[in-house]
């Protein structure tokens, strides 16, 4: 799925190209000195990240690229987009940039979550309060820790938006994976929250789902989620590994068991979590678990030949 959207208070010089699951959505910035765009989506749908940009650029070329965090189903159309268009800068939070340089996939998150994202390099750093001008406007750059530890989000004062990433969507936010990994960062959650009420918005793009203004109540909610995973962080980590396995199905959308089984043990993500949350119960019988949660949701579905998104 993806559709553009043009909220009334978006400035006219922005484009949001909202995407569905495994892409983040895409805020493409047309202005008359510099073209650019926010975060890639995932790479199964590079070519369409790409026929996305192109079909409103034409035959302007892409002068920048920028990425929030480097989660996969956000850069992962980067290398797609580079190729394209060779003479585009690209500018990523700060946190990463050595790991990016060197291509550390174990350090960067891809092979730990079992996630796909092509080698792509960087020329600049979007350093936290600091401006950058998109679409001919400055855009501030602020830290948003949490869901990410190096993420940013980007506050235009003038129209009085924000770039949310995954720190606030209208019915939450991203998962806080630190925390899963044994680093404390829901504090850090609610700080982003408190740092999102202080700009106070009167849009948002977030990363996932469509602009939206009620910013109060998407506020409202995501500090209410955030005191019921502090209270259970076992939910938390149960839903953390149920989003991987969703997202894995989700890519492939069908699956033998063979296969299935050795992607759940080559994930070192899974067995982290596993053995921080769940020690008396082993990653076989917990991931059966969550997969007939899944199929009785009728978000997957168990047949002859094996696994299947639905």
């Amino acid at each position: 799925m993806s559709h553009s959207s043009a909220s009334a208070g978006l400035p006219a010089n922005v484009m949001v190209f909202e995407r569905g699951w495994l892409s983040s959505n895409n805020v493409l910035f047309v202005g008359d000195e510099e073209t650019a765009v926010v975060d890639t989506g995932y790479a199964t749908h590079a070519d369409q990240t790409l026929a996305l940009v192109e079909s409103v650029l034409k035959e302007r070329p892409l002068d920048r690229i920028l990425n929030t965090h480097l989660h996969s189903d956000h850069c992962g159309g980067n290398a797609a987009l580079q190729a394209r268009y060779p003479l585009a800068r690209t500018d990523i939070p700060p946190g990463e940039a050595a790991l990016v340089e060197r291509w550390d996939q174990r350090g960067l998150s891809f092979l730990a979550t079992g996630q796909t994202c092509p080698r792509f390099g960087f020329t600049g750093l979007l350093q936290p309060r600091t401006e950058c001008v998109l679409g001919d406007r400055p855009w501030q750059v602020h830290a948003a820790p949490g869901h990410d530890p190096h993420s940013v989000i980007l506050f235009d004062a003038e129209s009085r938006t924000l770039i949310s990433a995954d720190a606030l969507w209208e019915n939450g936010f991203g998962i806080a994976f630190p925390e899963l990994a044994g680093e404390p960062s829901f504090a850090d959650v609610g700080a982003t929250l408190d740092l999102i009420g202080e700009l106070a918005p009167k849009q948002v793009i977030p990363g996932h789902g469509a602009v939206f203004d009620d910013v109060d109540k998407a506020l409202s909610i995501a500090r209410r989620r955030l005191d019921g995973l502090q209270r259970d962080p076992v939910k938390h980590a149960r839903h953390a590994i149920k989003v991987l396995m969703k997202f894995k199905l989700l890519e492939v959308q069908s699956i033998s068991v063979a296969d299935w089984d050795a992607w759940l043990q080559s994930t070192a993500y899974l067995e982290a979590i596993r053995s921080r949350f769940f020690g008396a119960v082993d990653l076989d019988q917990l991931t059966k678990e969550i997969l007939a949660e899944l199929v009785a949701a009728g978000a997957a579905e168990m047949s002859t030949p094996g696994i299947r998104n639905t």
